[in-house]
């Protein structure tokens, strides 16, 4: 199996999944993976992430223009700047929960998580005893400039993979399909916690 399909199939293994946590309804969110020739795999705008099939998914180059001539999904340039941003970064996952969307309107410039034992599940971090920055950026329909923002902050800090976007969802990413959905859940279950603690 070709390092694309392999990719694909992980992609739409991962879109079953979050579909089936309530984290992509309707058409929302998007997934890539990093392949070996420097290309990207990524979902086509506008599938259903619950219903992907193998040719739902596309490649594009560094840049995220498409290879096959296919439109690959709007907000494909967020996903190359972090994959440009972070070396160790494979696949990126862009669910839109209920939880990460409330929180992200309720937060101002970061979401701060501090003390919970989860923190850990994230790389480098190995004490509950921290706190922890998720940044929080304003939605844009200018994806270009938005990821030019979302760059420049992630420069200059990055307390874990992720990050919201106002009344939009949250990117989070990861060495494998793995990694990436275990962020996805350990992010998950802090906003959550969260919420009830801001007795939402």
């Amino acid at each position: 199996m070709s390092d694309f399909a392999a990719r694909a199939e992980e992609l739409v293994e991962a879109g079953r999944y979050l579909y089936a946590q309530g984290m992509v309804p309707a058409t929302s969110g998007n997934f890539s993976a990093r392949l070996s020739d420097g290309t990207i795999a990524v979902t086509v705008s506008g599938r259903h992430k619950g219903k992907l099939t193998v040719g739902d998914i596309l490649r594009v180059d560094a840049d995220g223009h498409s290879l096959d001539g296919r439109r690959p999904s709007a907000e494909t340039l967020l996903h190359t700047q972090l994959y440009r941003r972070f070396d160790d970064a494979r696949v990126i996952l862009h669910p839109h929960s209920v939880n990460a969307t409330v929180l992200s309107l309720m937060s101002q410039d970061a979401l701060v998580l501090q003390d919970f034992e989860l923190l850990k599940a994230f790389p480098g971090i190995d004490t509950h005893d921290c706190s922890v920055a998720i940044p929080v950026f304003a939605n844009d329909q200018d994806i270009a400039r938005l990821a030019a923002v979302v760059d420049a902050r992630l420069r200059e800090r990055c307390d874990a993979p992720g990050y919201l976007i106002r009344g939009h969802g949250f990117y989070t990413w990861g060495a494998s399909v793995d990694d990436a959905l275990r962020h996805v859940e350990a992010f998950e279950f802090l906003f959550r916690c969260e919420l009830r603690l801001r007795g939402k």
